[in-house]
C-alpha cells in the first residue's frame, strides 16, 4: 500500500527594509535591498501593493530555481555571528512579507539536502 500524503505548511517570514515616499498624489514604496518598487494613493495602500510585489517577485525567483542567486546578488550573505541584531532595532522602517509554501511530508522522492 503506498503512503498517504500529508501535508504540512510552512511559512517563512522576510523582514525587509522600507522607504515610503510622498510624490504629489501619491506614495511610492520602495525596498532597497531588491530594487521592488511600488505605490499607492495612501501611505497604507503603498505599503500593501509593495509586500504583494516582494511576494510575486520572491515566489517568482523560487519558482524559477533562482532566488539563491538572487539573494547574493542583492548581497544576502549567511549570518553565523552569535550577536546578531534583532531587525527593526534601528530607527530603519521595514516591511513583513510572508512566503507560505505546502510541503508533502508523504513524498519518499522529496529533497533530502
Amino acid at each position: 500500500m503506498g503512503e498517504k500524503a500529508k501535508f504540512v505548511s510552512i511559512q517563512f517570514t522576510m523582514r525587509l527594509p522600507l522607504v515610503i515616499t510622498k510624490k504629489a498624489n501619491w506614495y511610492a514604496s520602495y525596498c532597497p535591498v531588491l530594487d521592488v518598487a511600488s505605490q499607492g494613493v495612501t501611505e497604507e495602500e503603498a505599503r500593501k501593493n509593495l509586500s504583494e510585489a516582494l511576494f510575486a517577485f520572491l515566489i517568482s525567483c523560487h519558482e524559477r530555481g533562482v532566488l539563491d542567486a538572487v539573494l547574493k546578488d542583492c548581497g544576502f550573505v549567511p549570518d553565523y555571528s552569535s550577536q546578531q541584531v534583532p531587525p527593526g532595532s534601528d530607527d530603519s522602517e521595514y516591511i513583513d512579507v510572508p512566503l507560505p509554501f505546502i510541503i508533502d511530508m508523504g513524498n519518499p522522492d522529496r529533497c533530502h539536502a
